[in-house]
């Protein structure tokens, strides 16, 4: 018997974009139950003080009562500073939460968003990409002003609900290749 298989909706290229800076720390995610319980995962697993990601867990612990404000739900951002990746110069770890629609204005005080770089309409093109990356050369990070050399960009495409990366240096080469 034969099965019919819908092919996916395509989606218009030139719509709304949001572009972010692309923090180089280790991704992590607050989980928050539906009874106010709160836990940690790092980008494959959950974990805990006792088997931890970089101390995210025994933070995620000890602001507990603070990301709960989050609601319900599994927040997802970066983990980054301190220890982590490229430092950005900081003697300190921070969580910066990705969806910067939700949390730009209100959100728990021991939490960042990444910040925004630049927003495009249709009529923008590609150039709010261009425009951002050339942004970070010139400037810097934006997550932490005076660190001089930041990652790269997120670029979040609203209609299809996707991210796209773009670093500064080596983007072309796989992850992991020097």
């Amino acid at each position: 018997m034969m099965q019919f298989v819908e092919f996916p909706k395509i989606h218009r290229l030139y719509r709304q974009v949001v572009v972010t800076e692309k923090i180089d720390g280790t991704n992590a995610c607050v989980i928050v139950t539906e009874d106010g319980q709160v836990g940690a995962q790092s980008r494959s697993r959950v974990i805990t003080p006792a088997d931890d990601n970089y101390g995210f867990a025994a933070w995620v612990a000890a602001h507990a009562g603070e990301l709960r404000e989050l609601g319900p739900g599994h927040h997802f951002g970066e983990w980054w500073g301190q220890g982590i990746q490229r430092k950005y110069g900081l003697t300190e770890k921070r969580f910066s939460l990705f969806n910067v629609a939700r949390w730009r204005e209100s959100r728990p005080l021991c939490c960042h968003v990444v910040p925004v770089l630049k927003t495009g309409d249709p009529e923008d093109g590609f150039d709010v990409v261009e425009e951002a990356l050339a942004h970070l050369r010139v400037c810097g990070s934006m997550a932490a002003p005076g660190f001089a050399k930041p990652e790269g960009i997120v670029a979040y495409h609203a209609p299809s609900n996707a991210l796209f990366k773009v670093t500064l240096e080596r983007d072309q080469e796989p992850k992991g290749r020097a």
